[in-house]
């Protein structure tokens, strides 16, 4: 079983449902308190051993990428006023030469096809998958659990939740088979099924690790849910030939690709925040006893 290295990251989405402060800023730039959702991405990759980043852009996504290099005009000026708490606030953005890659998405056929774009980055190992939009509140990373199942498993996990059968048709939803309460036997994905279709509740979170025969499936290029090359069929096609389990992960998730489940994460970082805590929850009294 090969150690999981490499992380890629679907970044070529335009954003549109939060115009227009999306208008000339990639979304995954927009911060969540004090940090850009990119990079909240990176460092729960890292946190599970990642070593290879890959970067799936498109047009106007330079920033994403400029965000983890090292910037000399404003390092030498917090230096130079020793701002040593502002340089240590940029520790997280700095990668080691060389393991940032980024491939073109240059039409928008789904998260499979992007996936594909990035063959060759993956070439015969396994690797993470992490969309920023999903940003998970944990003790414990959410990759870093992942990884560890994937260590116990040696195949495919997927991070799942729980979600009201009225939402199915939001999300790629398992077919369950022997479950343990945390790690659940998947025997088969569907990409947004009718609620009265659903084989569960389970729904796949944005988080993956996969093995890379799926990129096979992926070449296909079929057309699936929206008219767009699915991911979760890619995946489907591997089971039964290779392990595939799903995972209770430990933690919150906030969607924010959703302005409201945006919104609710500030919240809820900003009350994790050592500094910041203490007056989020004055002003929130505020705003609810008012």
């Amino acid at each position: 079983m090969k150690p999981l290295r490499k992380a890629v990251f679907p970044v070529a989405g335009l954003g549109t449902r939060f115009l227009p402060a999306t208008k000339a800023m990639a979304k995954e730039m927009l911060p969540v308190v004090d940090k850009p959702l990119i990079q909240y991405a990176v460092e729960e990759a890292r946190a599970a051993g990642i070593e290879q980043f890959c970067m799936v852009t498109g047009r106007g996504k330079t920033a994403l990428v400029e965000h983890f290099d090292i910037a000399f005009e404003l390092e030498a000026t917090l230096r130079d006023r020793d701002k040593q708490d502002a340089l240590r606030n940029l520790d997280g953005t700095l990668v080691e030469p060389g393991s940032m890659v980024t491939v073109r998405q240059q039409v928008p056929l789904g998260l499979g096809h992007a996936i594909w774009c990035a063959r060759a980055f993956i070439g015969d190992d396994p690797f993470a998958v992490l969309l920023p939009d999903d940003l998970v509140l944990a003790d414990t990373p959410c990759l870093a659990q992942l990884a560890a199942a994937y260590r116990q498993t040696g195949g495919n996990v997927v991070a799942v939740t729980e979600v009201p059968r009225e939402h199915t048709s939001r999300y790629g939803i398992l077919k369950t088979g022997a479950d343990d309460g945390r790690l659940v036997e998947v025997t088969g994905l569907v990409e947004k099924p009718k609620p009265a279709e659903a084989p569960s509740t389970l729904s796949i979170i944005g988080r993956y690790v996969l093995m890379p025969e799926v990129i096979g499936e992926l070449a296909r290029m079929d057309r699936g849910a929206g008219g767009e090359v699915q991911l979760t069929d890619g995946m489907a096609r591997l089971i039964g030939r290779q392990p595939f389990h799903g995972l209770r992960y430990e933690g919150r998730r906030f969607d924010c690709g959703d302005k409201a489940g945006f919104l609710e994460a500030q919240i809820a970082f900003a009350l994790k925040h050592p500094e910041l805590a203490p007056a989020v929850r004055a002003f929130l009294r505020r705003y609810v006893e008012g």
